[in-house]
């Protein structure tokens, strides 16, 4: 199985590789499926059109490196920042009944009126032998 150096590329060489880098490498990737795409039509060899497949996950995969790359340098930004608020794609997933959920904080909160009957009828403690 023959792959050109372009198309059958390893996830952690991308990661090493600098943003114009990649995307040099997304352009090329792509006018080499247009050109596999133009085989196909015009009945190319089989060896093309079996090439679509692996220049396509060679797509997806550099795309997604240069997402993930992409979303680290935000996180770390905003690391740095301390601010309130964080945007939704870094904040956590969890479930929807979770996020909603009140904070401990909020759920041990009481009101002035249990305050003051804890403090008039405080929890009894008895003294227990063994």
């Amino acid at each position: 199985k023959q792959t050109s150096t372009m198309a059958g590329s390893k996830t952690s060489e991308l990661r090493n590789k600098s943003k114009p880098e990649l995307l040099k490498q997304l352009e090329q990737l792509k006018t080499e499926l247009q050109q596999l795409r133009v085989a196909q039509v015009t009945g190319g060899a089989p060896s093309k059109l079996a090439k679509i497949r692996v220049v396509r996950k060679s797509i997806a995969r550099l795309l997604t490196v240069i997402n993930q790359v992409q979303k680290s340098q935000v996180r770390l930004f905003y690391a740095k920042k301390k601010d309130k608020y964080l945007p939704i794609d870094l904040r956590a997933k969890k479930t929807r009944a979770i996020r909603r959920a009140l904070t401990e904080e909020q759920k041990n909160k009481k009101t002035k009126k249990q305050l003051k009957t804890a403090r008039q009828f405080p929890k009894r403690v008895y003294a227990v032998r063994f």
